[in-house]
């Protein structure tokens, strides 16, 4: 698939500047086609490696079943927001991710996926004590996994420049 060109291209940021975003972010929106084909987008954790992102999920829900119907999803990160009253604008830094999602169902994949989930938000972690916890949940948690198609960023700031 062809995706379209951003219109505002002079605030593009280059594919390993949005990565970067990516592997910044603590939290991204992952959007479906939901019931009824309403979209539904859903606030997650997750992790980006190897050109994919992983996010632990309930085994059952909203996300899960529309993700079995249709693997097409769309994922969106902002790493820097702050407003600036004045100019009544923003400086802002995001990305999106087009991609097929799936739910992985080998459990070796699934564990391996969580412990780098497990590293991005407890890096300082007793490494037994990690995979003790992970081993205790695999049975009442999915893992998804997209497949990143397509990246893009956009930013207001300077290269380089931090707001926050």
């Amino acid at each position: 698939m062809e995706f379209k060109r951003m219109r505002r291209s002079e605030r593009k940021i280059s594919e390993s500047e949005a990565i970067a975003v990516l592997n910044r972010a603590t939290h991204g929106v992952m959007a479906v086609s939901g019931d009824g084909g309403y979209p539904y987008a859903v606030p997650v954790s997750f992790v980006f490696s190897a050109g994919k992102i992983y996010i632990h999920s309930a085994a059952e829900g909203h996300k899960i079943d529309a993700i079995k119907r249709d693997g097409r999803v769309s994922f969106c990160v902002v790493d820097e927001d702050g407003v600036i009253p004045e100019k009544y604008t923003t400086a802002y830094r995001s990305a999106i991710v087009f991609g097929r999602a799936r739910i992985i169902e080998n459990e070796d994949e699934k564990a391996a996926a969580m412990e780098l989930l497990s590293l991005k938000y407890y890096p300082g972690g007793d490494a037994e004590e990690r995979r003790m916890k992970i081993s205790a949940a695999m049975k009442r948690l999915a893992v998804i996994e997209i497949t990143a198609e397509h990246i893009s960023g956009k930013s207001s700031l300077p290269p380089g420049e931090r707001r926050v």
